[in-house]
């Protein structure tokens, strides 16, 4: 039997889960809140390049990730190895105490943005994709069929809009979106045992402060501050540093993508933009040395950004009433997790 499917949220769990159904040969649709898909693995373009300011490469463990990496046409001319296990652990002033260990583990990048892997499994979809949807509430009738209500934020006044005529939901959304998406649907719709399983996932925030040096890339001055391209680090204010230029397609242009700690940006959640990004600027000079001012610094702040306490299933589905949720939240936080979710939650739909 085939079913007509929408799919709220157009990361890799989603697209994943669209890509599938789709050669399964049912109708889907996917809703995505933002401009484009990709999710966590977001490219924030500027006239100095690139900047990959939420996941900063993947692995690849699981053999149906691997699979598809390499089945699906063109995404071997999008996926390049990144040099990212020369990383080092950095103390508070910046020295290194620590080098990673040799690994064999292959870590790649997306070309020439992290987001271009998702949009290129996107593509199939076409008009199906419909992005800058915002789904406030979820309905479904006598018969079962469900009908979707939010805005339209293409719409300047961000207009109510609604589509219907679904037999089967599915949530490729945060953990805590798709709580409220399903509290906000009422009891008729969201199921309290969900609701408070869903509940015990805990995920941190991540402040991104993104900076570019073109000053650096004069000739005879390769880069500025260390030699490596990765580290993590101790400080209380930062997790970790990138130097986005090293990656492969990105532009010689210096810049710098820098991560806060979980426990700093929750502690800073609702600080000023401005406030935040001093704050990281001075942590990210004593780490690096890089005292030169930035030409271009900018933050965001992922409010969910990285699984601290996944829910240990890989999806949640309802067969009798065809809704169900997937996310790397469910198993982890790698993009290899949120691609096995939303497999997974497909497969059991077929």
């Amino acid at each position: 039997m085939k079913h007509n499917i929408a799919i709220i949220g157009a990361g890799m769990a989603g697209i994943t889960a669209a890509r599938t159904l789709l050669k399964a040969g049912h109708r889907v649709h996917v809703f995505e809140k933002s401009r484009g898909a990709g999710g966590r693995m977001s490219t924030r373009e500027t006239v100095f390049g690139s900047f990959d300011h939420g996941t900063q490469y993947f692995t690849v463990r699981d053999p149906r990730f691997s699979l598809a990496l390499q089945s699906v046409p063109g995404t071997e001319k999008i996926c390049r190895p990144w040099s990212a296990n020369a990383v080092r652990v950095l103390d508070p002033l910046g020295h290194v105490f620590e080098a990673a260990r040799p690994t064999r583990e292959a870590h790649f990048v997306a070309t020439p943005g992290m987001n271009a892997l998702v949009r290129h499994w996107a593509q199939p979809l076409g008009e199906q994709l419909q992005t800058q949807i915002k789904i406030e509430r979820l309905e479904r009738n006598a018969k079962g069929l469900w009908t979707l209500h939010g805005v339209d934020m293409q719409d300047e006044h961000e207009s109510a809009w609604a589509h219907t005529g679904f037999d089967r939901v599915l949530l490729a959304m945060p953990s805590v979106q798709a709580q409220q998406l399903l509290r906000n649907s009422g009891p008729s719709v969201s199921s309290k045992q969900w609701v408070e399983e869903i509940e015990k996932v805990e995920v941190a925030p991540c402040w991104t402060l993104m900076l570019a040096f073109p000053q650096a890339s004069q000739p005879g001055l390769p880069h500025l501050g260390p030699q490596w391209n990765a580290a993590r680090s101790t400080h209380h204010r930062v997790a970790w540093l990138t130097r986005e230029s090293s990656k492969p397609g990105r532009g010689r242009i210096e810049r710098w993508t820098v991560q806060a700690s979980a426990a700093w940006s929750q502690e800073h959640l609702e600080d000023s933009p401005d406030r935040v990004q001093a704050k990281l600027l001075r942590a990210f000079s004593e780490l690096t040395g890089i005292r030169a001012q930035p030409t271009h610094a900018d933050v965001h702040l992922w409010r969910y950004a990285q699984t601290i306490q996944p829910l240990e299933q890989h999806f949640l589905y309802d067969a009798k009433s065809g809704l169900g949720t997937c996310g790397d939240w469910h198993i982890g936080h790698r993009v290899e997790d949120a691609f096995i979710s939303g497999l997974e939650l497909a497969l059991a739909v077929c």
